[in-house]
């Protein structure tokens, strides 16, 4: 293409689509295996199968892609693996949804309709969002392909079940559980969002059952669940209630009496000194039971109905179920001062329904702790800590190692039929559990074909925790894995720090016996241009294909990584993605007019390699280019893309636009030897080189002109 063919004004749209099919039919972006050199390897966080494409994927993207790009054009053989997730609690949330808008449920279909329903929902929608990926120009090596539910991850993910089964790091057990009553499925800790809210604190008077003229008097914000209590908790040395430590109080409505119990846990000083002991309901309250062998009633059922063991009140709603209770605690006398109150309440991420706390029979993972250096848990505190990862930026390495100091088992079963279902084959003849990797079809123990696989599924995060490692294809001893594993980099939003990074890192290290990659660097949240969080609600949200048609791909993702530091929040509006485009059309019409000033023009010779350079205003441009060059590649080392853009935008603009092409123009009209067009084109050139990585489709339009 010659500067005449060359638009006066770049239009993205006539490029982007041109460019993007060439590179993907030449295999520019396929990984080889170089042995001898060591590879540069990130592996995509994985979007939810049925996900369309927001400004944080693409702020992703823009940010792997430059450094992907980065590593590829210094010789380093890179792989940049995608895939997807299969999102077990949203995917299903969505065809559950579809359903009921055609007047039907899962529970119509029945589960294996059910899971057929939902495959053919992903694969109706599950390309949408690599293909909307795609605009965004990713280098991104698409053979390698992979899906959370694929054979290869899914042996995966069975071979680890098994695994940490068979080390009694997994395990059965009643335990007290998050429990969204509207998605109908336990909730790992990371997967509920707390939130204050305004309720009122109720002060209740239990009788003592040998006086029932003395009251012990306790506080609670959810006086319906009083009813499965079995205990009131006083602190031993509290020497308002030593008297009646070992003693029995009624408990109101119920007329069941409990025991008062002293436990070293109370806080003296915090409301009246007691507490209701309702196990089934509260984690602090569960621990209590366990210490003292109280029963658990569960008086709230799955559905968020009272049950049974909350007598009278059984079928009626928990919410409802309050204000009874309130009414007739009050009938009875029994009802002391009610307070505004607020408190924390947890709320599902997912549907944002109140959470309930109750006790379930589920499946969990033995993480130990930091001071058990050989348990899960111990070996990703260690990793961290010593150094075998680097978090950038380093403030967010104290945070991971904060969450791990408190760390609990972590809950993997989910009631769920779209997922990883866990391979656990229970026998209706011994009672024996089959834990296996290939479906059985008999017991192991007894031999009894009678046998029923666990009805539900595994975490999502337990799956995605496997990633680095399972995408390669562990745990076969494959070529890629062998050359590709430990990966460089992992590169994902500080917010699933704990829910997904912190999960890779234990798995992968259980796994593998190494560290899924060296370096976790972390970006920020993206904001409306006042602060304030994206949302549809609020609908400040931008849509980044709407944006790419309006500005080009380059303006995006420049917009995007320019001016941030790693880990901080991005405050984004149109006035970025209008200066991004106007520093595009400077490159455009900049590179325009140096081409056309070599078209036909002799004495080029060298222009690319440049030897014994004379004119001082040609010296000049040229060190500032090796400067400019190396604070890039210093830039991009540590992780400062928006540092590395920014000493660009100023390099481009101001000394080669704004300085040195007005000075060569001087000099070209004036005949001042020598000329300037070879130190023009090899700046250009070089330049287009330094800023691909970032802006690829309009570099890659001028280099192929040039």
């Amino acid at each position: 293409m010659t500067s005449s063919q060359m638009p006066s004004a770049y239009n993205a749209a006539d490029v982007e689509q041109r460019i993007y099919e060439d590179w993907q039919s030449k295999g520019y972006f396929n990984a080889t295996i170089e042995k001898g050199k060591e590879p540069y390897v990130i592996i995509m966080p994985p979007p939810n199968v049925t996900g369309e494409l927001h400004l944080g994927h693409a702020l992703e993207k823009a940010i792997e892609d430059a450094l992907t790009r980065w590593r590829r054009m210094t010789g380093v053989p890179t792989l940049w693996l995608p895939g997807t997730d299969h999102a077990g609690i949203a995917t299903q949330w969505a065809v559950e949804r579809q359903l009921a808008s055609e007047g039907t449920s899962r529970h119509d279909l029945g589960r294996d309709q059910f899971v057929e329903t939902v495959w053919e929902h992903v694969r109706k929608y599950g390309g949408i969002i690599h293909e909307q990926s795609r605009r965004l120009g990713i280098s991104a090596d698409w053979e390698r392909h992979r899906f959370t539910l694929d054979p290869g991850p899914s042996k995966a993910v069975r071979t680890t079940f098994v695994n940490l089964y068979e080390k009694g790091r997994i395990y059965r057990h009643e335990r007290i559980i998050n429990w969204c009553t509207r998605c109908a499925t336990a909730l790992s800790d990371l997967e509920v969002d707390y939130q204050d809210i305004d309720g009122k604190l109720y002060n209740i008077r239990y009788p003592l059952q040998d006086d029932p003229n003395s009251f012990i008097t306790v506080a609670t914000t959810r006086p319906e669940t009083m009813l499965g209590d079995t205990g009131v908790a006083v602190h031993p040395e509290d020497d308002r209630y030593s008297h009646i430590v070992g003693k029995n109080v009624v408990l109101p409505i119920m007329d069941r009496p409990i025991p008062v119990v002293g436990d070293d846990a109370l806080d003296r000083e915090f409301g009246t000194g007691a507490l209701k002991v309702t196990p089934a309901h509260d984690p602090v309250d569960f621990e209590i039971g366990e210490r003292h062998g109280l029963e658990v009633f569960n008086v709230i059922g799955l559905d968020g109905g009272m049950t049974a063991a909350a007598g009278k009140y059984q079928g009626v709603d928990r919410v409802d179920a309050r204000q009874q209770v309130v009414a007739e605690l009050d009938q009875l006398g029994l009802l002391g001062e009610v307070e505004d109150y607020r408190h924390s309440v947890g709320h599902c991420q997912r549907c944002s329904s109140v959470v309930e706390p109750l006790v379930s029979l589920q499946w969990f993972v033995n993480l130990g702790g930091p001071d058990q250096p050989n348990s899960i848990a111990g070996k990703a505190y260690a990793a961290v800590a010593n150094g075998d990862i680097t978090v950038v930026p380093e403030r967010f390495k104290r945070v991971y190692l904060n969450w791990l100091e408190n760390i609990r088992d972590w809950c993997i079963s989910r009631q769920l039929w779209w997922g990883h279902r866990i391979p656990v084959w229970y026998c209706s003849a011994c009672e024996h559990m089959t834990v296996t990797i290939e479906d059985p079809d008999k017991c192991e123990s007894c031999g009894s074909s009678d046998i029923v696989q666990d009805a539900d599924v595994l975490d999502t995060w337990f799956s995605s925790g496997l990633w680095p490692h399972s995408t390669l294809g562990w745990p076969d001893q494959t070529e890629d894995f062998d050359y590709f594993y430990p990966t460089a980099v992992l590169e994902t939003g500080y917010d699933i720090l704990f829910f997904w990074v912190a999960r890779m890192i234990m798995l992968g290290i259980e796994n593998t016996g190494q560290v899924p990659f060296r370096t976790v660097f972390l970006h920020g949240l993206i904001r409306d241009a006042t602060g304030a969080k994206m949302s549809k609600t609020r609908g400040n949200t931008l849509d980044p294909l709407e944006l790419v048609e309006k500005y080009g791909t380059d303006a995006l993702r420049f917009a995007l990584t320019t001016g941030t530091a790693p880990g901080n929040d991005l405050r984004f509006g149109e006035n970025r993605l209008e200066a991004a485009r106007n520093f595009a059309n400077k490159v455009w019409n900049a590179s325009r007019f140096v081409i056309s000033g070599l078209e036909g023009k002799s004495g080029l010779e060298g222009w690319y390699d440049l030897k014994d350079v004379q004119h001082r205003e040609d010296r000049w441009i040229i060190s500032r280019l090796d400067q400019v060059t190396a604070e890039v590649s210093e830039s991009l080392r540590n992780f400062e893309l928006g540092d590395a853009q920014q000493k660009l935008y100023d390099f481009i603009w101001n000394d080669y636009c704004d300085w040195y092409i007005e000075m060569t123009k001087i000099r070209t009209r004036s005949g001042e030897g020598p000329s300037p067009l070879p130190v023009l084109a090899h700046v250009l050139e070089r330049t287009l080189r330094l800023l691909h990585p970032f802006m690829p489709f309009i570099t890659e339009e001028i280099w192929q002109s040039l």
